[in-house]
């Protein structure tokens, strides 16, 4: 099965579509949760619940060709709600051999650099945003993947990317 509507198809008359659905986005669901930063676990929970909306609206798809767009939209609400539920927790591993922990100087120098980063990130258009944080978090993502995931043209993916990080160099350059 090719389209996502051949799968959807195939889910809704008892055929095995699911586990085709799940291959083809799996790095794309797992991907947002991580964009934002939540832990492991958190992560795989927004993933979990995703794939359980999706179970529970299937039958509600009217354009399967739209399925990875309402996929991104999906864990992005979910991964949204862990924040606002779970805060922004720094949990310590206190099994950490003292001798790999940071310093306090590279903690406070990473942590300045990462605000920077992310501060200069919310700056851009939402679609640099959404493109910017999947291309940094799935690397691995076809240009059609990316394409599909974001409702772009395919052809406008590499150069929207290169328009958007240059744009986030200059305001990291205004910054210093």
């Amino acid at each position: 099965m090719d389209s996502n509507t051949e799968v959807l198809e195939g889910w809704r008359s008892g055929l095995c579509g699911w586990d085709a659905l799940v291959e083809r986005y799996s790095r794309l669901v797992w991907s947002v949760p991580r964009s934002f930063h939540l832990s492991h676990a958190d992560a795989a929970d927004v993933y979990q619940c995703t794939w359980l909306c999706l179970a529970e609206h299937l039958t509600r798809i009217r354009k399967p060709e739209h399925l990875a767009r309402w996929l991104v939209r999906t864990a992005t609400r979910q991964s949204i709600t862990v924040l606002r539920t779970r805060g922004r927790e720094v949990l310590l591993d206190l099994w950490e051999p003292e001798s790999t922990a940071p310093t306090p100087d590279e903690v406070a120098l990473t942590n300045e650099r990462q605000r920077r980063l992310w501060a200069a990130l919310t700056t851009l258009n939402e679609r640099c945003q959404r493109l910017l944080r999947i291309a940094a978090h799935s690397p691995e993502l076809s240009y059609a993947q990316v394409a599909d995931a974001l409702g772009m043209k395919v052809g406008s993916v590499g150069s929207t990317r290169s328009r958007c990080l240059a744009e986030l160099r200059r305001k990291l350059e205004d910054w210093r």
